[in-house]
Parts: structure tokens; C-alpha cells; sequence
């Protein structure tokens, strides 16, 4: 872990022994103890990192109208008792909200309006809710219903 992770000397001595770890993976789930020592006394922390994985399927960038699976899991012991997906959930009518018990949602035909920011919220039986926030990209054509363009003789069309 040697090249992720990082220690923030700076804040020392204001009593911030943060550690930070980047590009998180399943491996390094677990119980991280630190200790600190100063003068004579040593101060000791716990500290249990889990994670919490969104998966497509067919890998991002989608494209528009092929099936779409995307799920959630997390390192939590606990039962998954539901999961829930927001879609942009900005208040308005392109907000949309799918619960199930499994950690999946599928969209049969995906379209451009399916794009952007989805969160997965886990519930587990413990009380414990843990969410993550994926940008799903979807490539296709977001142009009018009808694909005709007019253009001038010698001009260029776009």
C-alpha cells in the first residue's frame, strides 16, 4: 500500500493523524489501528474501513437500447434488507427513485435521458444504510425525433 497512502504531516500538530488511502480496493477492507505517541503517553484509535462497489454490465460508456445491469455490494456483514437507486435527484420530473431486495436494477432500453449521476443506498438489517454515487455515460443520438436537417447549397451541415 506504500504508493496509496499517505500520511498528513502538516496537521501533526494540530492533533490531526489523518491517514489517507487512494484508489480504495476490496483488499484493503479491515480494522486499521493507529498509535501516537507523545512524550510519555501513547494514544491508540480504531478505525474499520469498508467499501461499497457499483458494477455495469456492459462496462461504461453504455450504449443507447442495449440491456443494462447495473448493481451494488458493500464489505457490510450485516443482511441487505433493501436497495435503492436515485436517478438526478434534483426535485423535478426527471427525478426517479427503483427499490428492490437485490443490489440490482436493469433498464431494458436505455436511453440518453438515463445518463448522469445514480446513487445506490444500501438498508441492512443492523439499521446501517451505506450509498455510493456512480456518472453513468451513455452514447447514442440526443438530437430531434425527426433526423432531417436543411442546409444551404455550400454550406456545411453539422
Amino acid at each position: 500500500m506504500k504508493r496509496r497512502v499517505a500520511l498528513q504531516d502538516s496537521a501533526f500538530r494540530n492533533g490531526n493523524f489523518s491517514l489517507r488511502i487512494d484508489a480504495v480496493r476490496s483488499k484493503d477492507v479491515g480494522l486499521y489501528e493507529a498509535w501516537v505517541r507523545y512524550n510519555t503517553e501513547v494514544h491508540s484509535c480504531y478505525v474499520e474501513l469498508g467499501i461499497i462497489t457499483v458494477t455495469l454490465s456492459p462496462p461504461n460508456p453504455m450504449i443507447e437500447n442495449e440491456l443494462l445491469l447495473m448493481s451494488c455490494n458493500s464489505s457490510h456483514q450485516a443482511s441487505l434488507v433493501e436497495t435503492c437507486w436515485f436517478h438526478k435527484e434534483h426535485p423535478g420530473p426527471t427525478s426517479r427513485t427503483f427499490c428492490s431486495l437485490s443490489g440490482a436494477l436493469s433498464i431494458i432500453h436505455p436511453s440518453m435521458s438515463d445518463a448522469g449521476s445514480w446513487r445506490c443506498q444500501l438498508r441492512y438489517s443492523d439499521k446501517e444504510i451505506i450509498s455510493a454515487t456512480y456518472s453513468l455515460q451513455i452514447l447514442g443520438f440526443d438530437g430531434p425525433t425527426n433526423p432531417v436537417v436543411y442546409a444551404a447549397a455550400g454550406s456545411a451541415a453539422h
